[in-house]
């Protein structure tokens, strides 16, 4: 396709993997799979924005940095996505757990990124983010793959999906909400809104199942299934991913221990706060504090 983008992930060792490539207009992305039983190390800087999807993969050891925040560990990264902006470096090693991984590389053109976000936020520079969940860009960069994937790519297919993910892209980064599809057989709109808010409202308690289920007049059985068909998560996941959203706001806002924020957030103990905040987030609450700390002392 037109437009070749060269600059790519340096990947060792280079025998252990298998990478396909499409190029697009202003964009590539890029199918990998590992099958290496060593150490594997990724390594990319350039002057475009890279956006990884993690398909598969679950690593016995390693870690995943990006500059400008703390180091991540975080083990399954399965449905996992990582923003590099343009000129930033990313690097992570992995020893695998299973027989293999494989994930997405997309580049961007700065300029392709910037073109098709909202005028009135173009001078905002977007920011890095690591290992983070979201459906919606999942859904979009699955599609991608399995035309990569495929014996032969439609060009046009390809750059208006891709345009696609860049659209879906500017609106994750700048917190602007997603255009999710509707499932039938899912929740009502009346019942989403309800347990939403509910779950909002309770957002430093574990919520049973049965009374989440009461409020949408269901049974448990059936509100956990329509409500992941709905929001693409369990509740009980659903729930967590509330009150680590909340407890980032505290960290962000507020000089109180880790045991204080935990605590407010219905937290058990300090060791609890602490593995939920990384399983979500790949990073524990300590190290998010200081990266907020040192982002403000470098403004």
């Amino acid at each position: 396709m037109a437009d070749a983008i060269h600059p790519v992930v340096e990947i060792s060792p280079s025998h252990a993997l298998a990478r396909l490539k499409v190029n697009g207009h202003g964009m590539a992305a890029e199918s990998v799979r590992f099958t290496g039983r060593g150490k594997i190390q990724n390594h990319f800087r350039a002057p475009m924005h890279m956006l990884v999807m993690y398909e598969k993969g679950e690593r016995r050891d390693g870690e995943t940095f990006v500059d400008g925040l703390p180091r991540s560990t975080l083990r399954n990264l399965e449905r996992k996505l990582t923003f590099v902006p343009a000129g930033l470096e990313f690097f992570d090693w992995h020893e695998l757990r299973g027989s293999q991984m494989r994930l997405m590389y997309f580049y961007f053109e700065p300029n392709k990124l910037s073109g098709l976000s909202n005028p009135g936020l173009a001078r905002y520079s977007v920011a890095p983010r690591l290992l983070f969940e979201d459906d919606t860009l999942c859904h979009t960069a699955l599609k991608l793959k399995t035309l990569v994937d495929g014996p032969a790519a439609d060009p046009l297919y390809f750059n208006s999906l891709g345009t696609l993910l860049i659209h879906e892209l500017v609106r994750f980064t700048f917190g602007l909400p997603s255009i999710k599809p509707q499932l039938q057989g899912g929740l009502a709109p009346w019942q989403q809104r309800l347990v939403t808010a509910y779950i909002r409202e309770h957002v430093n308690e574990r919520i049973p199942i049965r009374i989440l289920a009461q409020l949408v007049r269901l049974s448990p059985h059936h509100f956990c299934r329509v409500f992941k068909q709905s929001l693409g998560m369990p509740p009980h996941r659903y729930q967590t991913n509330q009150r680590v959203e909340h407890a980032k706001l505290l960290l962000a806002s507020r000089s109180d221990s880790m045991t204080e924020v935990g605590r407010a957030l219905g937290f058990n103990s300090r060791n609890a706060f602490a593995t939920a905040f990384r399983k979500v987030t790949g990073i524990a609450p300590a190290d998010y504090r200081r990266s907020l700390d040192s982002r403000m002392t470098e403004e």
